[in-house]
């Protein structure tokens, strides 16, 4: 990476800019951090470009709310757009909002006005629904009021039937016995309330959706009483409408009613109609107004962060590039400004400051290195783990996986993933359907790599597959019941001999086996991460590192589990059936070499107690190696520094004023930190870090028996199942037989592809991740860098659209 400053004329200074977005390449600092945002040069026009932004939204909001799409195709604006346009954009967003804000409240009045003659019709019918349920067939029109007021007075309903009156209305039907409880403690009891429910829900403006509703009637006396009813009524948000007392004047007030209802409807339709016309063609292009204005609003904020000089006459901007990608941007911008007769200069300034770490990626590799830059950013031109992750991964996953089955519908799925990329890709997705569409290439390796270990295990749907002739012979004539070893006759082609499925001692033979290849493989992943520090030291140059760290950590790891490891590998080639001997537990073996150092109860081969004494010495001795060497060497340096220090301070005395001269003003952003170590810091910082390797060499390696355990938790949980559901339907016959097997298969299907595949996967994948997180990228990765972010017009609305 490389820092470079540009000085860009300011009459140019927008389409230089811009055309640097184009690339993607550069990382602007930001020379005016101290500086606020609203006291920088171009508030005003981030301003009007966030009103713009603050309108589309609205129109997307709106869209939204009607399930009207916004069409995203692929759009790639002119390389510069002219300030013409952007004004024009700005004009037109303004216009349209009014447009559509004017249609809105327009409909909105509409359908409030539409709601209020529909409850005042509901009232209506309530309120004749009520006085014919009540009223005698004897009772006239006029005095229909009267009698049933009086049939309420003789039922106690009320204390003065002559003097009373009754209100109507509509109320939320949630709100309903709220409303009858209060009215019923205020007035102690002296009213008649009746409610009923409205058939359809009615739009509410407030929610701006439609909600059940009833409607109601009261009946009580007095002007007082009933003032303070309807303020109770309006107090839980009900709409009181007045209701004619006689059959005839409701009758004619309900046929008004109706009749304007019909007018506004189709009114309120017209106008819906018009509204979603304006909103549906603004869908059309709103994409492409937003990504301008996007790019735009980029531009400035991005212009924000550059300085000028003294006359303002020129735009200096400083930013992060990659070296190889210098000469791309000096034509870029000699292109962009070759008619000005003040050129743009581009400078490769000389800096100790630290770049940004910069992993260019394609869409294979791009996943992988999200894995690593998830558990921390690669300090600057460190070894980058990314690479290796690529096939450590997904082969890790496949040990704990195993199974050709499996490993082949995780593949099935992942190669609809790949083959379809380009159409999912433009495609909205959901979170959890992101994820797998962003790693479908780790699921293609994870579902290969699962089936080549799966061909290693002979497991196919937990059956065993017979590819070659099997190493063993049964004996011709046993009896069932009988003890019977087979004979070895040969070796196996490829992978676990299928004679081992089936046998009494299968499960014996495969934990051994797999917990042993566990620790193989914990060994080989660790040895070669810890040589990744390695190159680490070399590039920096750090010779104590190597001498200090590196060398004794090789030889204490190598002299206990590089030992372990190879025990492992020896003990497999020894034929023990044949020499009539008991084989070792290495494990055991192991522990006696510390508790009892030169005692080998079971001995593996001929002089072992002498080599486990020299080693665990070496091991031993690699401890204070670790522990001090570094120390006392920095401790040197610091002293020969302080000596240096004193000398020259005796000869100069403006050696610290020409040292703070150096600094610059515009560096606050990401200026390093150099705070001088004391002896004691760094011997802290070296007995933590000695004692977590020692720790860590045991622990790490321990926990790479996660790959045994989990694949045999992986076989034994498809071998239950096979045989609790398909299993079951072989030897049936008849119509029976085909049912039970339709049946069965469905069920055994649907639960290896739930359970197996996708809890299982997921279980494998997180342990596959560890490991690479704690027990690998541990042992060489620093992760103090910061991620380079260049500016460019990439996926601007990629969240908002």
């Amino acid at each position: 990476m490389s820092l470079v400053q540009l000085y860009v004329p300011t009459e140019v200074s927008r389409d230089i800019i811009y055309k640097v977005g184009e690339l993607n390449s550069v990382q602007f600092r930001d020379l005016n951090s101290k500086v606020s945002d609203f006291q920088r040069a171009f508030v005003k026009e981030l301003r009007q470009l966030d009103n713009v932004e603050r309108q589309y939204n609205f129109f997307k909001q709106e869209l939204d709310e009607r399930d009207i799409p916004v069409q995203t195709y692929p759009f790639e604006p002119q390389s510069v757009v002219p300030q013409s346009v952007i004004d024009e954009h700005v004009e037109d967003a303004q216009l349209l909002e009014d447009r559509v804000s004017e249609l809105i409240e327009s409909t909105q009045s509409l359908y409030e006005r539409q709601t209020d003659l529909e409850q005042t019709k509901a009232t209506i019918q309530g309120v004749d629904h009520f006085f014919a349920l009540h009223s005698g067939p004897q009772t006239s029109s006029a005095s229909e009021e009267d009698a049933l007021l009086s049939q309420l007075e003789s039922q106690g309903a009320v204390s003065d039937a002559r003097g009373s009156s009754f209100i109507s209305g509509v109320i939320g039907r949630d709100k309903v016995n709220t409303l009858q409880q209060i009215l019923w403690r205020a007035l102690r009891g002296n009213l008649y309330f009746h409610s009923e429910e409205l058939a359809d829900p009615v739009y509410d403006a407030q929610s701006k959706s439609k909600v059940n509703k009833n409607s109601f009637i009261i009946f009580s006396h007095g002007s007082i009483i009933n003032e303070r009813i309807r303020k109770i009524c309006e107090s839980l948000d009900a709409d009181l409408y007045k209701v004619d007392v006689t059959q005839e004047l409701r009758s004619e007030q309900l046929k008004e009613v109706k009749s304007k209802l019909a007018d506004l409807s189709n009114i309120s339709e017209r106008s819906e109609t018009a509204l979603t016309s304006e909103l549906i063609a603004i869908s059309k292009d709103l994409a492409k107004w937003w990504e301008v204005i996007a790019r735009e609003k980029a531009v400035y904020q991005t212009m924000n962060r550059c300085d000028y000089d003294g006359s303002r006459q020129t735009l200096i901007a400083e930013g992060w590039i990659a070296t190889d990608e210098i000469d791309e941007l000096t034509a870029a911008i000699k292109g962009a400004s070759t008619s000005q007769s003040i050129p743009t200069i581009v400078n490769i300034l000389e800096t100790t400051r630290t770049p940004p770490t910069y992993h260019r990626t394609n869409k294979f590799t791009g996943a992988f290195q999200a894995i690593c830059d998830a558990y921390g950013i690669a300090s600057y031109r460190e070894v980058n783990p990314g690479l290796p992750t690529i096939i450590t991964f997904p082969f890790m996953f496949a040990i704990m996986f195993g199974d050709l089955g499996h490993g082949f519908l995780l593949s099935l799925a992942a190669l609809f993933l790949v083959l379809n990329e380009k159409k999912l890709g433009a495609m909205k997705r959901d979170e959890i359907f992101d994820m797998a569409y962003t790693g479908r290439y780790i699921l293609l390796l994870m579902g290969v790599f699962s089936m080549y270990t799966g061909l290693l295990y002979n497991d196919i749907f937990s059956k065993s597959m017979t590819l070659f002739t099997s190493g063993w012979v049964w004996p011709e004539h046993f009896k069932a019941g009988d003890s019977v070893r087979a004979k070895a006759v040969g070796t196996y082609v490829f992978g676990l001999d299928s004679a081992w499925h089936g046998a009494e001692n299968a499960l014996l033979f495969s934990n051994s086996y797999k917990m042993k290849l566990s620790i193989l493989m914990g060994y080989v992943h660790m040895t070669y991460s810890y040589f990744f520090s390695l190159v680490n030291y070399v590039h920096f140059e750090s010779v104590v590192d190597i001498v200090g760290n590196f060398i004794p950590g090789l030889i204490f790891m190598q002299g206990i589990f590089g030992y372990l490891s190879l025990c492992i590998v020896y003990k497999w080639t020894i034929d023990w059936f044949g020499t009539g001997k008991q084989p070792p537990g290495l494990l055991n073996m192991l522990i006696s070499m510390f508790l009892s150092p030169g005692t080998v109860a079971e001995p593996l081969y001929a002089g072992q107690s002498s080599v486990q004494v020299f080693l665990l010495f070496i091991a031993l001795i690699c401890v204070p190696w670790l522990l001090l060497l570094k120390p006392l060497y920095l401790k040197r340096q610091i002293d020969r520094e302080a000596k240096n220090h004193e000398y020259q301070q005796l000869n100069s005395d403006e050696l610290s004023s020409e040292e703070n001269t150096h600094e610059d003003a515009h560096d606050d952003d990401d200026e390093e930190g150099h705070d001088d170590h004391n002896f004691g810091d760094i011997m802290i910082h070296q007995v933590i870090h000695t004692i977590e390797f020692c720790l860590n060499c045991v622990s790490h390696t321990a926990s790479y028996l996660r790959l045994w355990a989990l694949s045999l938790a992986h076989a034994q949980l498809s071998t239950v199942l096979w045989s609790m559901t398909i299993g079951n339907a072989f030897g049936a016959t008849g119509i029976s037989g085909v049912f039970m097997t339709v049946v069965l298969f469905a069920m055994w299907f649907s639960l290896t592809i739930c359970i197996l595949v996708i809890m299982e996967g997921t279980s494998a994948m997180l342990h596959s991740l560890r490991l690479h997180w704690v027990e690998s990228m541990s042992k060489f990765f620093v992760g103090e860098g910061t991620p380079f972010q260049p500016f460019g017009f990439k996926d601007l609305l990629a969240e908002t659209l």
